[in-house]
């Protein structure tokens, strides 16, 4: 058995969000003071609970579910746990004695030979914008040679990989923005086979995260997809697109749960310079920006033409006009930043050595 798949009610979400990204289960089991089981917990009941709430503070016993599908180890059936895991979407079952206590658990790896659940389609011809004319002066000197976007990955560049992330759900129409060596990125895409469309914008001077999305206006007809080119994002695009119509958004921000450990005592002083306590080695949990968002079409109304606007800008302007603006939270582990050298060589290990 896995321990770091087992948690407590009192343990907290912080914890709870560790360990879901460690394993590669997606799941916890929630367990008694007995070693009962008494529930279930997913990224998907602690991101519903920051949605409710507006916070990642809290405790397991806030947010697990207390019905959680389970089979006894007597009447371990083949073809029913099959059907299960097909029909609820699940990727692990628990195996329990009489006592409730779980002896194993049965994965979707080990029934179906591969390790990711059929993603849910989005059945609409909704694009992707993915912005490839930044200089990329964080992987200089790569990027003095070649431009961010093909920056090799494995046996693919790095915005083949983005665009496929995007196909698993459907997409098939991709639109890049180029200014920068933008010349290598279309000769190389008009150079392989792909089997999805792919048009290019070109910017006349360098238009910021946000400005050259009002050179695509008018092709757009409704919500669109937004991604940075050195960003890849694990997240269900069915249901971000779902959660962004059900709340009206003019735009969704896909977040990020980061956890981050300064390696210093930190000084807590009073005024004077009196020290009231130091706090050794404290953590924080935050949400950040990611770079892919849904936008509605509406939003590029407030974007200017020929303008430097950044997306912070965006947010902060359709913020100010009282504009529902909404965040989707992620785990960490489900976002790889590829635009700076040491993410860039800890998504190799992750993305490729695997």
């Amino acid at each position: 058995m896995y321990k770091d798949i087992f948690i407590k009610p009192e343990n907290t979400i912080t914890e709870a969000l560790k360990k879901l990204d460690k394993t590669s289960e997606k799941v916890l089991l929630v367990t008694n003071e007995k070693d009962e089981l008494i529930g279930a917990l997913t990224d998907g009941d602690i991101r519903r609970y920051i949605l409710r709430t507006g916070k990642i503070e809290g405790f397991v016993k806030d947010v697990y579910n207390p019905n959680p599908i389970f089979i006894y180890e007597d009447e371990i059936d083949e073809t029913k746990i099959k059907e299960i895991m097909v029909r609820k979407k699940i990727e692990l079952i628990p195996v329990l004695d009489r006592k409730k206590h779980v002896k194993t658990f049965i994965t979707w790896t080990s029934f179906f030979g591969k390790k990711e659940i059929p993603y849910e389609k989005i059945d609409e011809d909704i694009p992707v914008v993915i912005m490839a004319g930044g200089k990329g002066t964080r992987m200089r000197p790569f990027t003095e040679v070649l431009p961010k976007p093909l920056i090799p990955v494995g046996n693919k560049t790095a915005v083949e990989y983005i665009i496929d992330q995007f196909k698993k759900f459907g997409i098939r129409r991709f639109i890049l923005t180029l200014n920068y060596k933008g010349e290598l990125i279309e000769a190389y895409f008009n150079g392989i086979e792909k089997d999805y469309s792919i048009d290019f914008v070109w910017e006349d001077d360098f238009y910021g995260t946000a400005g050259s999305l009002k050179l695509i206006q008018d092709s757009i007809n409704s919500d669109f997809i937004v991604s940075n080119c050195d960003i890849i994002v694990k997240a269900n695009m069915k249901k971000v697109l779902d959660f962004h119509r059900k709340n009206r958004a003019y735009l969704t921000s896909i977040t990020s749960i980061q956890h981050y450990k300064i390696p210093y005592g930190v000084v807590n002083l009073t005024d004077g310079g009196k020290i009231d306590h130091i706090e050794e080695k404290p953590e924080y949990t935050f949400p950040i920006n990611t770079g892919v968002y849904v936008l509605n079409k509406k939003a590029l109304d407030y974007i200017p033409e020929k303008s430097f606007y950044d997306m912070p800008q965006l947010i902060d302007d359709l913020i100010k006009d009282k504009k529902d603006v909404y965040a989707y939270p992620v785990n960490e582990s489900d976002y790889t930043d590829l635009g700076q050298w040491d993410e860039y060589r800890k998504a190799l290990e992750k993305l490729v050595i695997r």
